[in-house]
């Protein structure tokens, strides 16, 4: 019996014999967050150290990501705090095209942020949007003028394996994470790119359209970015310049991440929240294992989507359409198993299936286990 993440609960299952368990190898216990963030900061990779960039006075626009990532944003602002001078912060909340996020879900610092300016972004309204032209891909890039109007911008988050930017963090922080959510729309339509892919960071079409975008904030930026395992935790962070200390870190985390194994016709994959909280978030795990499905197979994403599936037009059609069914091979299909109806989840472009243990009832053949499965760089073997 093993217990899948999946959502506010585990998924208890028993897979049987014929089933095989897909897992990065152990890492060490990582060292101590604080210590980590410390480390990176004195010695920054192609920026000045921070109190070398402002003087004591200065505006500090300062970004944490939503609440769809897991992400300490506590130890990122205290640190932070521990190597600026006297500053004056805003606080931005990179929200892309999610919506402005709920701050008690954020675990923010209480005697940092009592009293701050704080950015909650809404990229679906025009308001306080600042207009910097268009890339060469043709993406507009309009961002939140919190970037604009200050002396310095301190992009933070977790470099962890993205399905079509090829890792989280660094410059999307700021685009498209307080991008207009129409432009950001047109960004990732590179997802239907064959490089456009987890791990893929230089010469990765949507990496380098929005990388593209954040080089029109005239701004300087400076970067704090943990490097996740799979795990879930922090083993290393990186900080300095937002491009060169972005690949340090991702150059870092790729084998951490890799997995291979041979394709198997059924292949159950879940993770923990809250990229199982809704449909919107668990396509990644699709995307992630993708490559391990036999042509004609199934696929069994088991997230609880507690949050359901809106918006479903985009759900199904800027993200499954485009960026999820093409990953498949001819003829597999995706079944959801989740906490959602049957007439819910028929409104998506993938099956319903009322349990894992349905599907293997009907299944005579090896099954491929993957847990946390969306992070994962999962390659398949000969």
């Amino acid at each position: 019996m093993i217990e899948l993440p999946y959502g506010r609960l585990p998924y208890p299952l028993d897979p049987g014999p014929q089933a095989t368990l897909l897992a990065p190898p152990a890492l060490p216990a990582p060292p101590e967050l604080a210590a980590l963030l410390d480390a990176a900061l004195a010695a920054p990779l192609g920026r000045p150290p921070l109190a070398q960039l402002v003087s004591a006075g200065a505006r500090v626009t300062i970004i944490v990501s939503d609440a769809s990532r897991r992400e300490p944003r506590r130890a990122f602002l205290e640190a932070l705090a521990r190597h600026l001078p006297p500053t004056r912060w805003t606080l931005a909340i990179a929200t892309g095209t999610h919506g402005p996020s709920p701050l008690p879900e954020l675990d923010l610092p209480d005697p940092l942020v009592r009293g701050l300016p704080v950015v909650n972004h809404d990229g679906h309204r025009p308001d306080d949007l600042v207009d910097l032209g268009v890339t060469t891909r043709g993406t507009p890039v309009r961002v939140h003028r919190c970037v604009v109007e200050t002396d310095l911008v301190i992009a933070t988050g977790c470099i962890r394996p993205h399905y079509f930017a090829g890792f989280g963090a660094g410059a999307k922080a700021i685009f498209p994470g307080l991008g207009e959510a129409a432009a950001i729309r047109i960004n990732h339509a590179w997802k239907t790119h064959p490089q456009a892919r987890a791990g893929v960071v230089d010469g990765n079409p949507c990496r380098d359209d929005l990388e593209e975008a954040v080089r029109r904030v005239a701004t300087p930026t400076f970067l704090l970015n943990g490097v996740a395992a799979p795990d879930g935790q922090l083993h290393a962070a990186v900080a300095g310049d937002l491009f060169t200390a972005f690949r340090a870190g991702a150059d870092l985390a790729r084998p951490w991440f890799r997995v291979r194994a041979s394709r198997a016709a059924l292949v159950v994959a879940s993770d923990a929240g809250p990229v199982t909280a809704s449909l919107y978030q668990a396509a990644k795990i699709a995307a992630a294992v993708a490559p391990l499905v036999l042509p004609g197979g199934t696929l069994a994403l088991v997230a609880e989507c507690a949050d359901g599936i809106e918006p479903v037009d985009v759900v199904n059609e800027a993200i499954f359409r485009i960026g999820v069914l093409p990953r498949l091979p001819a003829g597999a299909s995706i079944r959801l198993v989740s906490s959602l109806d049957p007439a819910t989840v028929a409104r998506t472009l993938i099956g319903y299936a009322p349990s894992v243990e349905s599907l293997l009832a009907r299944h005579a053949g090896p099954v491929l286990v993957v847990p946390r499965a969306s992070q994962l760089l999962c390659e398949a073997t000969p």
